[in-house]
Order: C-alpha cells, then sequence, then structure tokens
C-alpha cells in the first residue's frame, strides 16, 4: 500500500487494515517505518474525527478510585467528612479549590482536568 493522506472513512478503513498486516514489522525496516508513519496518519484521522472527551470531574474521581480500588470512605479528608465526600460523588455539591489541590496531589489528578467544565464551588 503507498502511504497517503486519510481524507475518507474508506481511507481509514484501508489504512486500519495495512497497519494490521504490517504491525509487528522490524524497526528500521520499510514495513516498521511505514508502520510509524501510518500509525501517526491513523491518529490524526481519530483525534479528528472521533474526538474522546475529558471525563467529566466526578468520573475522573471515580476512575481514578477504582484504579487505586479506592472506596467513599478513603476519600474522607480529602474532600471533607463522610457526608460531603457523598454529596461530591452525587454531585449534590461542587468541588472546591481547596479540594481539587488535595485531590492533585493525593491521587495525582490533574487540575486541569477537576476544573474542566465544571463550576466550582465560591466558600
Amino acid at each position: 500500500m503507498k502511504l497517503k493522506p486519510i481524507k475518507s472513512e474508506q481511507d481509514y478503513r484501508d489504512a486500519l487494515k495495512y497497519l494490521e498486516i504490517i504491525f509487528d514489522a522490524p524497526i528500521n525496516t520499510k514495513d516498521g517505518d511505514d508502520a510509524e508513519i501510518l500509525s501517526m496518519l491513523i491518529e490524526n484521522y481519530e483525534n479528528i474525527h472521533y474526538p474522546i472527551d475529558a471525563p467529566d470531574p466526578i468520573e475522573a474521581i471515580k476512575i481514578r478510585m477504582e484504579e487505586l480500588d479506592l472506596r467513599q470512605k478513603d476519600l474522607i479528608g480529602i474532600l471533607g467528612g463522610k457526608s460531603r465526600v457523598s454529596e461530591i460523588l452525587n454531585r449534590k455539591k461542587k468541588l472546591t479549590v481547596e479540594m481539587i489541590r488535595d485531590l492533585e496531589k493525593k491521587l495525582q489528578i490533574s487540575a486541569s482536568v477537576l476544573v474542566n467544565n465544571y463550576q466550582l464551588e465560591v466558600i
């Protein structure tokens, strides 16, 4: 297959099929170089036509909790008391700047994810 820009859905499907064939090609070979270039072309097409939005802040917290095998009680002290944790995770209360800072430090969640499309509670 001759490498070319991916301009249509058919080009995209063809590129995926070809990448599947050459995916395991050794580095520094023609097929290896083609696989690297094709991967970049596919990624660019997907970023334009199939963008993935960042999860909302509460979903990001829940995902991170799952990754770290944490429960709601483990967020006591980070988000406040037991009832405050529940209110935050059930979207009844909003995160404060202090909570975001604590989540960023203790759970390694980027502050930019936590403030993305989110109204902060001013206290």
